[in-house]
């Protein structure tokens, strides 16, 4: 029998953020079998519920502490935790943490990272120092690899795919009850977000393409994250930026788990994204999709599925409404998708240095 292991998965997990549980879904399939790992969450009862798992306090780093010590390995699981954008100190925190698995001689795993930014020069310096700290690392975009090989890391000579794979959310299984994409003539579904490229007026042309765009069409508002995108809709209607028709069509639609994000998906004729995970579940559930690209891991997912993209920069093209228009009912090549799950295989391979 294979031995059992008990890792501290610390990432964003427990923040009502649909693309962090798609991670955290991925991760907990993907770890040695008779694991029993504690999760690092903002909200425990949701990840408690919802997942099955032990979890510890991720805003009090003297409980993460202590739960190390309870851990036999530190895998930090998705998205991009080694960056200064968010803060300085949120570098650390990680930083105290990769440390504290070192000098408790336990192992520490990077799975599905993105790396960055890293602005500032003493946060350089200090993932320069982390990363031969480090037993593996598994990257999820050849520019985080880039970035880490500047700074000094090199992969195991036996690392599968040298360390770098696609989004591991591109392996998410859908339910083995979830029927084939059927969303041909189905509603547009927004997958939107507010950002800091689009304020007031700036939000009217992109609104204006959405109000023409297949009339006859419902628009579902899907949040991904429900404290920042909720409630964006009846915002946009506030401040007088909606027209009454597409006002009339829309609708806002609340889910708690990936899985219920597809199920929307599954039925739309169309995905507009901006979200990152939301253009993967999205793709993932077979929906034809369009990205809006407010950050270069936006673009890079849709270049990588085949999807067009444009950079949210106002204003917007003026054929914008015509390549909308030209990807309704138009689903992604399979292909595409299969070789976007298998891709995912180096951060599967990582988990197997836990068994």
């Amino acid at each position: 029998m294979p031995a059992r292991t008990r890792p501290l998965l610390v990432g964003y997990y427990g923040e009502h953020n649909l693309g962090d549980d798609a991670l955290l879904e991925v991760l907990l399939s993907q770890l040695p079998p008779g694991s029993t790992p504690i999760v690092t969450a903002r909200d425990q009862t949701e990840v408690e519920r919802h997942f099955g798992v032990t979890t510890v306090d991720r805003r009090r780093l003297k409980a993460v502490l202590a739960a190390l010590v309870r851990s036999d390995a530190l895998v930090l699981g998705g998205g991009s935790l080694l960056q200064d954008a968010t803060s300085f100190a949120s570098l650390l925190y990680y930083a105290a943490l990769v440390a504290a698995a070192r000098v408790q001689a336990k192992p520490v795993l990077l799975w599905g990272q993105g790396l960055g930014p890293l602005r500032r020069r003493r946060s350089r310096l200090l993932v320069r120092a982390l990363l031969p700290l480090t037993r593996a690392c598994s990257w999820r975009d050849p520019e985080s690899a880039a970035l880490a090989r500047r700074l000094g890391w090199r992969p195991l000579a036996d690392q599968a795919g040298a360390g770098l794979g696609s989004d591991p959310v591109w392996a998410t299984p859908k339910p083995a009850t979830a029927p084939s994409w059927r969303g041909k003539g189905g509603p547009i579904v927004l997958c939107w977000r507010p950002v800091g490229q689009l304020h007031g007026e700036a939000w009217r042309p992109w609104l204006a393409a959405l109000a023409q765009l297949a009339p006859e069409r419902e628009v579902l508002w899907l949040p991904f994250h429900a404290e920042q995108d909720r409630g964006l809709l009846a915002r946009l209607r506030a401040e007088g930026l909606l027209e009454e028709a597409l006002w009339r069509r829309s609708r806002e639609v609340l889910t708690e788990r990936p899985q219920a994000a597809m199920a929307v998906c599954v039925t739309a004729g169309l995905v507009l994204a901006m979200r990152l995970h939301g253009l993967i579940l999205a793709a993932v559930s077979g929906a034809p999709s369009f990205a809006l690209s407010y950050d270069p891991k936006v673009a890079a997912a849709a270049e990588a599925l085949g999807c067009p993209w444009l950079p949210l920069e106002p204003p917007p093209p003026a054929n914008l409404l015509a390549q909308w228009q030209a990807c309704l009912d138009q689903p992604p090549a399979p292909e595409r998708l299969r070789r976007l799950a298998v891709a995912t295989d180096p951060h599967r391979q990582l988990l197997t240095m836990l068994g």
